[in-house]
Formats: structure tokens, C-alpha cells, sequence
């Protein structure tokens, strides 16, 4: 699901500080101007810049003015070019300037549901808005906020952030601080409430769009969605639901089901330790109930892949299950 990666480190030459000044000195006007446009921080653009182009050195900069390292996702229609990431050859945006690839980068942000939540925060917090882009799955690196944070702090990027409000900003576009009015901060974000789920894989399509669950990143289906139509919501590839989700290819979705946006994890949340299964439920609906891989579930628990519980057995599903 995610469409930025920060996961290599880059292959070119240690930067010099002449290439960090003259990044910062090309682009920095653009990132403010940005910031009045869109409310995405400055020193967030600025820093993402860095780290995704490598100083604009990267290939994807050099041969397609791509900084951000944004994938081309079903609803792109502009130019592509094939770079290896994740995996081979996947399609990337091309830009005809630099400076497309920062409008697109803002607009990018602004418009994907995964990433609405980042406007509730104060957007001189810095700190807040690097966690809040990991958490929503920018890049896959688990360190990527601490490098966001170095970044602006190392360089003092965040003295753009300081004197540009959000005036020029539209009623339509913006947004209070929270539904409280009180300010969303660093340490807030990483203590958003993870909602409960039924008992069952199905949950009432009422809910809101974006939940989380061991602390993977979910949505429930509701009337009329179709995968095309997440797929452009959520900017997700053609292949991440149905990796994520584990399901067979022209897999269908129904109204009420829990469709991940993010890779689920190989073992459930602390504090969850068992499941004693009840009648009909199967070891794909467990698996999606707690977040957690069909295929760890099957593993912790000794069960040959394709065989199902019966109703009163007890899974694991932190651990290992033990040898009678």
C-alpha cells in the first residue's frame, strides 16, 4: 500500500554541504509556497525531498524530476517510467520538472484519504506530521519519522514552517485543529484510539473509513465500493489488496467486510494472547480479526495450511503453540 519508499539507503556519494545548500536554496521558495497552497509544512516537503531523491541525485530525480519517489497508482495519467523498488519494474510518475513533482507531491497528500488525518495537526509540528506519515504507510522504512525529524532539525528546516499561516488556505480546504478544536500533537498521535471490532472478520459498514488494528491500518466495506474505487481512494498498486488481504485473484468484496491497507503482522497485539474459536468461524476470518498473517497463524499453531479449526479449539496467537 505504500507509495514512497525510504527503505534503501542511497547508492550515490556522501552528500557535501554544497549539495544540501543548493537543494535547499532551489527549492525552499517552492516548499513555503506549497505550504500556503495545501498546508503541507515546509520542512516536511523539504526533508522528504531530501531523503527520496537523494539531494536530487537519485535516478528517478534525474531521469523522471521525480523527488518523492510517488508511484504511478491506478488513477495517474501522466508519463511513467520503470524502476526497480520493491520490486521489479514498477511503474513510477514522470514529471517534466522538478517542480511538478512538489505540486503533485502536495496534491498528493491533500486529496489520499490514508494521509486527511495529517491536516488536524498544527502544521508547525513537525515531529507530529513526521509520525503521522509513518504511521499512514509513506514509506516502509520503521525508522522514517527519526529520519524526518533529523532531517529538519540537522538543517533548520523547520524555520520555514514559522510566519506562513494558513489564510491563503480555502474554506474548503481547511480544517480545524480537531473535532475538539485542541490541538493534535507528537505525542498524541501515537495514542489515537484503535476501535473495537465485533467478534466477527464482518463489522457494520457504518463505521468510520479509516481504523486501525494491531496496529495495521483497515477500512470496512461499504455499499458501492468496488476495488477499483479503494485502489484511487487509497492510492494503493493493483496488487496490495490483495496481498495484504491474502485473497485469490478477481476476489470480490461485500459490504461490512475488513479490507487491510497495510501489511498485516506475523503475531496479534499484546494483551491478545489466545482465541478459542467458535462455530464457523475459519482460520482466514482469525487471521483478519486480529491482523494477523494467515500464513504465521497457521504456523504458530502447528496447522497444515488449508486445514480449518474446530469449533472450542484454542489458538495462539503470539507464540508458538507448544508440544503436547
Amino acid at each position: 500500500m505504500v507509495s514512497c519508499r525510504a527503505l534503501r539507503p542511497p547508492v550515490s556519494a556522501p552528500y557535501s554541504n554544497g549539495s544540501v545548500n543548493t537543494y535547499i536554496d532551489r527549492y525552499s521558495s517552492l516548499a513555503v509556497s506549497e505550504m500556503e497552497r495545501t498546508g503541507v509544512p515546509a520542512s516536511i516537503t523539504l526533508a522528504q525531498g531530501m531523503i527520496e531523491s537523494d539531494y536530487g541525485r537519485s535516478t528517478l530525480a534525474r531521469t523522471a524530476n521525480n523527488h518523492f519517489g510517488i508511484k504511478c497508482h491506478s488513477d495517474w495519467t501522466g508519463p511513467t517510467i520503470r524502476h526497480h523498488d520493491d520490486r521489479r519494474n514498477e511503474c513510477f510518475r514522470k514529471y517534466r520538472t522538478p517542480e511538478e513533482s512538489f505540486y503533485d507531491h502536495s496534491d498528493f497528500l491533500r486529496k489520499g484519504s490514508r494521509y486527511s488525518f495529517l491536516f488536524s495537526l498544527n502544521q508547525t509540528d513537525y515531529k507530529a506530521w513526521a509520525k503521522g506519515l509513518r504511521r499512514a504507510g509513506y514509506a516502509t522504512n520503521p525508522d522514517y519519522a527519526n529520519m524526518l525529524i533529523r532531517k529538519i532539525e540537522e538543517h533548520n528546516l523547520h524555520q520555514y514552517d514559522l510566519g506562513y499561516g494558513l489564510a491563503s488556505l480555502s474554506a474548503e480546504t481547511s480544517k480545524p485543529a480537531n473535532e475538539a478544536g485542541t490541538a493534535v500533537t507528537a505525542e498524541s498521535i501515537e495514542n489515537v484510539p484503535v476501535p473495537v471490532t465485533n467478534s466477527s472478520f464482518v463489522v457494520p459498514a457504518r463505521v468510520s473509513r479509516i481504523m486501525e488494528n494491531n496496529r495495521v491500518q483497515y477500512i470496512v466495506v461499504k455499499d458501492g465500493d468496488t476495488v477499483e474505487k479503494i485502489e484511487n481512494e487509497f492510492q494503493m498498486l493493483r496488487w496490495e489488496l490483495k496481498r495484504y488481504n491474502e485473497l485469490e485473484d478477481g476476489f470480490a468484496l461485500t459490504p461490512g467486510q475488513i479490507i487491510y491497507i497495510q501489511p498485516k503482522r506475523d503475531k496479534s497485539e499484546p494483551g491478545k494472547e489466545f482465541h478459542n474459536v467458535t462455530e464457523g468461524e475459519t482460520m482466514y476470518s482469525i487471521s483478519q480479526k486480529y491482523g494477523i498473517k494467515l500464513k504465521s497463524l497457521y504456523e504458530m499453531n502447528r496447522m497444515t495450511e488449508g486445514t480449518e479449526p474446530t469449533a472450542g479449539q484454542k489458538l495462539w496467537l503470539r507464540k508458538l503453540k507448544p508440544v503436547n
